[in-house]
C-alpha cells in the first residue's frame, strides 16, 4: 500500500495548545504578579501624581521627640495641637495615632476636638493578645464620642512586600469602617456601612491602588513641636486637611512603596495623606479582575494562533513585537487615562513565547516527515537482537542463571567479588583474553571489559551429559565487541532529495515490517522469539492474552522464568528444555497448562542469516478444545461400551434362553425383554437428542409459544406421573413468545418433568410454573422428592453424571438428560438454575429471552 506524502503544517491547534499550556503553568507561579507589579511601578514612578493643594502633614519627627520627651505624650499636648490648628484655620484634622487606652487627660483632648468639630481618629483591627480572635481596637470612649468620625488605618502590602493601595472599607462583619482618607474626604460614601457577614469575620471591600505624589517627603510637612510653638506661616493650614502622625525613624509604621522600596520607606501618615490627595482628585486606581486579564491572554493566543501560521518568519517577528507594544500601550492608557489597573503579564508573555514556539514548529516541519517515517520503523517489531557483548556483566550473569541453572556462580569487578555461590575468589584462573571462555573441569570462566573495568564471570556446571554441550555453546557465544564504531557524517545533499530517498526506503521497509507484524499477529498460535540467552525479544498478542502479562514486561524476560511462573514443573524443568534447545540446537515439543487451558509449545532453534546471532522461536498452540473433544470421545466410548452394551447383552442372553426352551415362554420373560429393549432405545434416543442439541444453530429458530410447549411436555409425562399417583399442577395463563426450536425445548421440559416424577415419591405433587420476569420467559419445575446432595450440584449438568443417591435407590439414568437440558438452554441464550436441599425436594428454573421484549 502506497502512502501519499503531505507536508505537516503549523495549525492554530499546534501553536495554540502549547501557548495555552504555558498560560496555565504561568498562572501557577508568582511570576505574573511580580511582572504586573513591575509594570505598574514603572509607569507610576515615571509619571508621579500631583499632590492636592489642601493636604499637609504635621510630623512627629526626631526634633519633636527630643523636645517633648519619650512617647506617649500627654493627651493635653495633643489637645494643644488641635487648638493651634483650629486657630490656624485647619478644615480637617486626621490623627494617624492610636488612642486605645483611656487616660486622665482624655477630657481635655475631647474638649479640644469638640471645639474644632472635625477631628478624625483611627481605629485598628487586631487581636488583643496572641490567643484571642481579631477585634476592633477603637479609641478611648471619651475620644471616640468627641471625634467627627472614625477611620481604619490599615494599608495593604502586596506579595512582594510593597504598599500600593488600601481597602476603602474594612472592619468586622457587622460594621465596615472607611479608611482615614475616605473619612477625611467628606464624601457621601465615607460613613460606616453595615455588612451581613458574621461579626467575627474580617471584611474588606473596594481595593484601590494609590498613585503616589513621589517618595517620602514629597508632601508638605511641618514639625509637631514647631506647630505647637506657633512657628509656621500664617495661612499654611487655613482650609487644609491636616494629617498628624509619626515620621521619626523607629517610631510608627513604615511602608515600602514603588518609589523607594525598602531603602527609603514611607511613614504611614504620609501614605494616608497620599491616599487622601488621590481620592479628592479622583485619581484612585481600580484593579481589573483577574478573569478579564486571563480572557485578554486567551484572546491574544487565539489571534496569534490563527495569524502566525499564515505569515513568513520576518512578519511573524514584527507581529509579535507589535502585539507586545500594543498590550503595553493599552496598559499605560488604562492606568493613566482611565485609572484602571489591567494585569497584562499573562497577555504580554504570550507574544514573547509565541515567536520561539512558532519558529520551533517551522524548524520541526523540515524534518517531521523523516522523523515520522523513522518513528514508524522504530515502533514496529524488530528482528535485530541485542548483542550479548553490549550487556552489562550482572545482567549477563542473571541471564546465565535463568538459562543454564548452574550449581554455582561468581561475579567479580576487578579484585572485588560482587556475588558468588559455590565459587570463591581463589577459584578464578588466569584469564588473558577478554571474551574467551576457559573451561576447567566443571567450571567455565570468562573475563569482560566494560568501560575500562574488568569483570570476571564464573559458572559451576552440573556434572552430567549436558555439560559438554553447554561449554560448546558458551564458546560460540560472542561476548566481546570487535567492531569499530561507525562514524556518522552529515548529509551532503539537498534536503528535499534526501527526504525523498529516505521516504522510498522507509516505505519499502515499512511494507516488509507490516507484513511480518501482521503475519505474526494473525497466526492462530502464540509466537515467542528469544535471543541466544533465552531472553524474550518479541511476542505476539496471543502470548500477552494467554499469560496475562503486559507486553512491556514480556520483553527482556527469560523464557524459562515466564514458563516456570505459570506452569511450574520438575520433570523436566523448563530451564533444561530451553537450554537444550539452544545448546543442542534441537527442537522440543512440550505440553503446557495455563489457567485450566491446555497448550502445546514447540521450541525451535534458529539463526539469523549473515549473522552469528541465534535464538529460539517458541510456537504455542491452544489445544484445549482438542483435549475436550478427546475427553468427550472417551466418555462416549465408555458410555456406549457400558450403558448401551449392557442392556443389549442382557437381551441377547434372554433370547438365547428363550430359544433353548421355546415351549415354555413366560409373560414375565417377555416383559423383561421389552424393558431391556425399551432401555436400549431410550439410551440411544437421549444420545441422539444430545447430539442434535449440540449442533443446533439460530438458523433453525422460529417463533413459538412457551406455555404451549410446557403444556405439551406435561401431557407427554402425565401417564408416567399417573402410574405413581403424582399430580402435575401447571400454573400460568400468559402467552410468552420465544424465538427458538420448539421441538428441542419441549424435549428439555420433558426431561425436567421426567426427572421430577422419577425422583418423587408416590402421591406427591410436581408444581409447574410459567411466568414472565422482565424480558425473560421463566419455567420452574419443583418436586417433593429427596433433593440433591450439595456436593453433587456443581457436576449435575455434566455428561454421564449420575446422582449417587439415585443409583443406590435403583433409579438408573443415563446421565444425559440434564446435560441435554443445559445445552438446549445455552443454545437459546438462556440460563438454568437449581435450588435443592436434601429431604426438601428440588426446583429447576429455566430463563429464556422472549422474542419481543418491548412489544
Amino acid at each position: 500500500m502506497t502512502r501519499n506524502w503531505f507536508p505537516i503544517k503549523t495549525t492554530p491547534w499546534t501553536l495554540g495548545l502549547p501557548l495555552l499550556t504555558f498560560l496555565l503553568l504561568f498562572q501557577t507561579t508568582s511570576a505574573p504578579e511580580r511582572l504586573d507589579f513591575w509594570l505598574y511601578d514603572t509607569l507610576i514612578t515615571a509619571i508621579p501624581s500631583e499632590p492636592a493643594d489642601d493636604v499637609v502633614i504635621v510630623a512627629i519627627d526626631e526634633l519633636s521627640m527630643d523636645r517633648l520627651g519619650r512617647w506617649p505624650w500627654p493627651r493635653t499636648t495633643h489637645a494643644q495641637l488641635i487648638e493651634k490648628l483650629h486657630q490656624a484655620g485647619a478644615k480637617t484634622i486626621v490623627f494617624d495615632i492610636l488612642f486605645p487606652e483611656p487616660s486622665a487627660e482624655d477630657q481635655a483632648m475631647a474638649d479640644a476636638m469638640q471645639k474644632h468639630g472635625n477631628v478624625i481618629l483611627p481605629l485598628h483591627l487586631s487581636p488583643p493578645s496572641r490567643h484571642y480572635l481579631i477585634s476592633e481596637q477603637l479609641p478611648a470612649p471619651t475620644l471616640a464620642s468627641a471625634a467627627a468620625t472614625l477611620g481604619h488605618a490599615h494599608v495593604e502590602l502586596d506579595e512582594d512586600g510593597l504598599a500600593r493601595g488600601l481597602y476603602l472599607f474594612n472592619g468586622l462583619g457587622d460594621q465596615l469602617w472607611p479608611s482615614l482618607a475616605l473619612a477625611a474626604s467628606e464624601a457621601p460614601s465615607a460613613s460606616p456601612i453595615v455588612s451581613n457577614a458574621p461579626p467575627y469575620t474580617n471584611v474588606r471591600q473596594h481595593y484601590r491602588a494609590i498613585p503616589m505624589a513621589g517618595s517620602a517627603g514629597t508632601l508638605p510637612s511641618h514639625s509637631y513641636i514647631k506647630v505647637l510653638d506657633g512657628q509656621f506661616a500664617k495661612n499654611v493650614f487655613r482650609g487644609k486637611t491636616v494629617f498628624v502622625g509619626a515620621t521619626a525613624p523607629g517610631f510608627g509604621d513604615i511602608l515600602p512603596t514603588p518609589f523607594s522600596g525598602l531603602n527609603q520607606p514611607m511613614s504611614g501618615v504620609e501614605f494616608h495623606a497620599n491616599s487622601y490627595s488621590a481620592l479628592v482628585k479622583d485619581e484612585l486606581i481600580s484593579q481589573v479582575s483577574k478573569p478579564i486579564a486571563i480572557g485578554l491572554a486567551v484572546l491574544v493566543i487565539v489571534l496569534l494562533s490563527f495569524t502566525l501560521p499564515r505569515m513568513r518568519p520576518a512578519r511573524s517577528i514584527l507581529l509579535c513585537l507589535t502585539s507586545l507594544g500594543l498590550l503595553i500601550l493599552l496598559h499605560a492608557l488604562l492606568l493613566i487615562g482611565a485609572k484602571l489597573w489591567l494585569p497584562i503579564s499573562h497577555a504580554i508573555a504570550i507574544p514573547l513565547l509565541a515567536l520561539p514556539v512558532s519558529s520551533a514548529l517551522r524548524l520541526a516541519m523540515t524534518n517531521s516527515f523523516l522523523n515520522r517515517q523513522l518513528d514508524e520503523l522504530a515502533r514496529g517489531p524488530t528482528m535485530t537482537l541485542e548483542e550479548p557483548s553490549l550487556r552489562h556483566p550482572p545482567q549477563l550473569l542473571s541471564h546465565f542463571q535463568a538459562l543454564l541453572q548452574p550449581e554455582g556462580w561468581l561475579l567479580a569487578e576487578g579484585d572485588e567479588v560482587m556475588t558468588s555461590s559455590g565459587l570463591a575468589a581463589g577459584d578464578i584462573p588466569p584469564l588473558d583474553t577478554p571474551g574467551q571462555w576457559h573451561h576447567i573441569g566443571g567450571q567455565s570462566w570468562v573475563s569482560l571489559v566494560r568501560n575500562g573495568v574488568t569483570y570476571r564471570i564464573g559458572l559451576k556446571l552440573p556434572n552430567d551429559l549436558s555439560r559438554e554441550a553447554i561449554q560448546r555453546y558458551l564458546r560460540r557465544l560472542p561476548l566481546s565487541s570487535t567492531q569499530e564504531p561507525v562514524r556518522k557524517t552529515g548529509p551532503r545533499e539537498n534536503i528535499s532529495a534526501r527526504i525523498e530517498r529516505v521516504r522510498v526506503a522507509t516505505e519499502r521497509m515499512s511494507q516488509m515490517q507490516r507484513f511480518i507484524r501482521r503475519s505474526f499477529e494473525r497466526m492462530p498460535d502464540g509466537i515467542i522469539v528469544t535471543d541466544e540467552l533465552g531472553v524474550i525479544r518479541f511476542a505476539n498478542g496471543h502470548i500477552e492474552e494467554w499469560f496475562r502479562e503486559p507486553m512491556p514486561s514480556l520483553s527482556g524476560l527469560p523464557l524459562a522464568r515466564l514458563l516456570e511462573g505459570h506452569d511450574p514443573r520438575d520433570n523436566p524443568p523448563w530451564h533444561e528444555t530451553v537450554s537444550e534447545t539452544l545448546t543442542l540446537a534441537q527442537s522440543r515439543t512440550v505440553d503446557l497448562r495455563i489457567r485450566d487451558k491446555d497448550f502445546l509449545i514447540h521450541f525451535a532453534p534458529f539463526s539469523l542469516p549473515d549473522s552469528d546471532q541465534n535464538g529460539i522461536i517458541a510456537n504455542i498452540s491452544d489445544i484445549s478444545e482438542l483435549r475436550e473433544q478427546q475427553r468427550q470421545h472417551r466418555e462416549a466410548i465408555d458410555f456406549i461400551s457400558h450403558d448401551v452394551r449392557s442392556p443389549l447383552v442382557s437381551q441377547l442372553a434372554l433370547i438365547e434362553q428363550l430359544k433353548r426352551n421355546r415351549g415354555h415362554i413366560e409373560p414375565e420373560q417377555l416383559d423383561q425383554l421389552g424393558r431391556l429393549a425399551k432401555r436400549s432405545y431410550h439410551l440411544a434416543e437421549e444420545f441422539v437428542q444430545l447430539a442434535r442439541a449440540e449442533q443446533l444453530t439460530e438458523t433453525r429458530f422460529y417463533e413459538c409459544e412457551f406455555l404451549a410447549i410446557v403444556e405439551n411436555a406435561r401431557d407427554s409425562v402425565s401417564e408416567q406421573a399417573a402410574e405413581k399417583g403424582i399430580q402435575l399442577l401447571l400454573q400460568g395463563t400468559e402467552d410468552l413468545w420465544l424465538k427458538g426450536n420448539a421441538e428441542l425445548l419441549e424435549r428439555a421440559v420433558i426431561n425436567l418433568l421426567t426427572n421430577a416424577v422419577q425422583y418423587s415419591s408416590s402421591g406427591s405433587i410436581v408444581n409447574i410454573q410459567v411466568f414472565q420476569a422482565g424480558h425473560q420467559a421463566c419455567l420452574t419445575v419443583s418436586d417433593e422428592g429427596e433433593g440433591i446432595a450439595p456436593e453433587e450440584i456443581p457436576y449435575l449438568f455434566d455428561r454421564y453424571q449420575r446422582q449417587k443417591s439415585s443409583e443406590l435407590s435403583g433409579n438408573h439414568g443415563t446421565g444425559l438428560g440434564l446435560s441435554f437440558v443445559n445445552v438446549v438452554v445455552e443454545k437459546h441464550r438462556g440460563e438454568i438454575t437449581l435450588r435443592s436441599r436434601p429431604g426438601e425436594g428440588s426446583a429447576f428454573t429455566l430463563k429464556l429471552p422472549i422474542a419481543h421484549p418491548l412489544g
